[in-house]
């Protein structure tokens, strides 16, 4: 009988140690298991070399977009503040340009599920894509980095970013984060999509690491600004500059070719295809976010600082020539030329009160606008001159008016639990973008969570653009593309030392 049972238990071990589990388990390093998601055709698969370390990894797939994925995914089950790190090859350079390989955090394996990954496409595309709610839509960040050796993302404390190297050592932050809230425990591993439905693709990952990741409860803190742009009809966005040094107040350049942007005070202009910035030199000691071309684009206005350090409206030659004050009273803080060029808007602060004033760009007296006892600011003109659109304090908390250009006939255009500010027209007048805070605070803080928001310039239903870390120097002025399809903002990261 004893021989009997020894039998049985050495047939049960053997059964187990062969068993198709345990052969997956023994044959995928680090991680638990592999799935098709989605609708497949080509079933993918995954080779694991214990000497290198290596995953070869074929997936099928038609896409992973708008509300649905399909892909071979290779992954564990874990939880917290966490990374994942892989170099990335593809085997060949045949089939799809958008054929994808990245690493990724899921909430799920259903295909509409939550995530976020990052990826690099077959032509070198690198990004952060995301799905907030399941069966929502794919967003995307796009990097400036085209087709790196290396890849990695990060969730920390809920926010998301990327990380990107031209080797397999050194990983430099791509710029732009969001923030996602996952169901725990979530999945985390590497992908494949071959973006054809009829096709597999196969890549390899190397140097793969997941580390936990503990909380920086100390340190000096550090901001992480990035200079973003972002299309209103697809709501892509893509990481255009990244600086340690706090950036603020970017706009377009008249040939719409760079973005000029506030560093450390000074005005600097960076080509919108990437490179370094260089400093354009004005004549003032100093500079506030508040800058911008007149209509014409022959003038620049711009908050800068006099020799009191005072804030105050200039005006300056573009091509040439020394600025002139216009206001004399400070503080003073630029906003808005008239679509005719012949006036300016600006937000003063005269008594310990926040109101909005308008001056003749040939010079001449100050004219106060709006008298509430509270904050009016963001002024800006309607593309036809007719109107100013500005936020106000005065129901309550800070939503978005409009008044006539004489200061009129103040109508309030949104009514929200959110408090909103920087109202922008677009240069078609056909649409406003302005800055929303999620959480009710009293004036206009950096580095809080913010939202860009999309509306009709006549008023109506409210569309999401970005959700973001931001606030005071995102999208202080305005920020349009001459083609009124495309934005540019700054968004920020508090990381520690």
């Amino acid at each position: 009988m004893k021989s009997l049972l020894i039998s049985i238990y050495i047939f049960a071990v053997v059964l187990v140690c062969t068993s198709p589990v345990a052969a997956q388990n023994q044959s995928m390093g680090i991680f638990e298991g592999k799935t098709d998601v989605g609708d497949i055709i080509n079933q993918g698969s995954v080779i694991f070399n214990p000497e290198s370390k290596t995953y070869l990894i074929a997936g099928s797939g038609q896409n992973m977009w708008f509300a649905k994925d399909a892909f071979h995914f290779v992954w564990k089950k874990s939880s917290g503040d966490i990374s994942i790190a892989s170099g990335i090859n593809f085997t060949d350079s045949l089939g799809n340009n958008h054929k994808k390989a990245g690493v990724m955090i899921r909430e799920s394996l259903d295909e509409d599920s939550p995530y976020i990954d990052a990826v690099i496409h077959g032509d070198g595309l690198t990004s952060m894509q995301f799905r907030e709610v399941k069966g929502g839509p794919t967003r995307e960040i796009q990097s400036m980095v085209k087709g790196p050796k290396k890849i990695k993302i990060q969730k920390e404390g809920g926010v998301i970013f990327m990380s990107v190297g031209s080797d397999n050592e050194t990983l430099n932050p791509s710029g732009g984060s969001f923030k996602i809230k996952f169901k725990e425990p979530f999945y985390i591993g590497l992908f494949v999509c071959a973006h054809e439905k009829n096709d597999l693709k196969k890549a390899l990952f190397s140097d793969v690491e997941i580390s936990n990741i503990a909380k920086a409860d100390k340190g000096e803190k550090v901001v992480e600004s990035t200079i973003e742009t972002i299309s209103i009809e697809s709501k892509d966005r893509k990481a255009k500059y990244v600086s340690d040094n706090n950036l603020e107040g970017v706009f377009w350049s008249a040939d719409n070719d760079h973005l000029i942007f506030t560093e450390q005070g000074q005005l600097f202009s960076i080509p919108l295809n990437g490179g370094k910035p260089q400093l354009v030199n004005t004549g003032l000691k100093g500079h506030g976010g508040g800058n911008g071309y007149s209509p014409d684009k022959k003038l620049m206005a711009f908050t800068g600082y006099s020799e009191d350090h005072q804030p105050k409206v200039y005006i300056k030659p573009v091509d040439g020539g020394e600025p002139k004050a216009l206001t004399q009273n400070s503080p003073s803080w630029w906003h808005s030329w008239s679509p005719d060029g012949s006036t300016l808007l600006f937000v003063g602060k005269r008594n310990d009160n926040y109101d909005i004033f308008s001056i003749p760009a040939n010079g001449g007296s100050e004219i106060r606008l709006t008298t509430n006892p509270g904050i009016d600011d963001g002024p800006e003109y309607s593309a036809d001159g007719k109107y100013i659109y500005f936020n106000s304090d005065r129901s309550g908390r800070n939503q978005i008016w409009r008044m006539k250009s004489d200061g009129s006939s103040p109508e309030q255009i949104t009514f929200d639990k959110y408090d909103n500010w920087y109202p922008h027209v677009s240069p078609d007048g056909k649409w406003i973008v302005f800055l929303t805070y999620e959480k009710n605070f009293k004036g206009h803080p950096q580095y809080e969570d913010v939202m860009l928001r999309l509306m009709p310039s006549a008023g109506g239903e409210i569309d999401v653009l970005a959700k973001l870390l931001g606030g005071q120097g995102t999208f202080d002025i305005n920020s349009w593309a001459s083609d009124s399809k495309n934005l540019s903002f700054v968004s920020y990261r508090i990381k520690h030392k």
